[in-house]
């Protein structure tokens, strides 16, 4: 890690030298990252489609239209952002087998477990299995779906929405929808509603 730092820092230096960058790149990109780039723009979209049925339909149709339509932009090179609806028999699950791409603009950054290589390998061969350790364990009657993301593709998953939450305002809804449950490693609806970020996969 050190050694890591040291390169990061060479590069750094380097970059500010050739007037690439400049002191405040850094700064403003950890601005970016920490204020817009956040789960509550996917959780925002998301909230709107469980209250407004024509909104729900514009979501899974086009997703990145949608988004562009509460003023989230995604990088030119994210094609498409593709919404997969849980329902009462299906449970669906994102990861980047290549490496660790997301919809990050929407649903914020990669999550360190993630990234995970022992993650991205196992999810689309034993699903249930992986889940489960990561707290989510789900019954056998609930069919899992993988989506794994492409060069030019984005996935989020829109959670079903609890029943608890009937009568709820939007801004209440917001609230409750979790980056984990955007990507697909949690439920919210009882008794769904355990992610342990400290289990096997979470090492990030």
């Amino acid at each position: 890690m050190q050694d890591m730092n040291k390169r990061v820092s060479a590069l750094g230096e380097l970059l500010i030298k050739k007037n690439l960058i400049d002191d405040k790149t850094f700064s403003d990109y950890e601005k970016i990252v920490t204020e817009d780039w956040v789960p509550n723009n996917g959780a925002r979209l998301i909230a709107r489609a469980w209250v407004d049925p024509q909104f729900k339909e514009f979501l899974l149709a086009d997703g990145k239209a949608a988004a562009s339509s509460f003023g989230f932009g995604m990088p030119e090179h994210h094609g498409s952002l593709v919404v997969k609806e849980n329902t009462e028999q299906i449970h669906n699950v994102i990861c980047c087998t290549l490496c660790s791409c997301t919809a990050f603009t929407i649903i914020g950054m990669a999550p360190g477990w993630y990234k995970d290589l022992d993650y991205r390998s196992r999810l689309v061969r034993e699903a249930r299995t992986v889940l489960g350790e990561m707290g989510l364990v789900l019954s056998d009657q609930l069919k899992i779906r993988v989506w794994d993301t492409t060069a030019d593709t984005r996935y989020m998953i829109m959670p079903l929405r609890p029943a608890y939450t009937e009568g709820w305002s939007e801004e209440d809804l917001i609230k409750i929808i979790t980056k984990e449950s955007l990507i697909g490693v949690a439920r919210l609806e009882e008794p769904y509603t355990t992610y342990d970020s400290h289990n096997l996969m979470s090492r990030g």
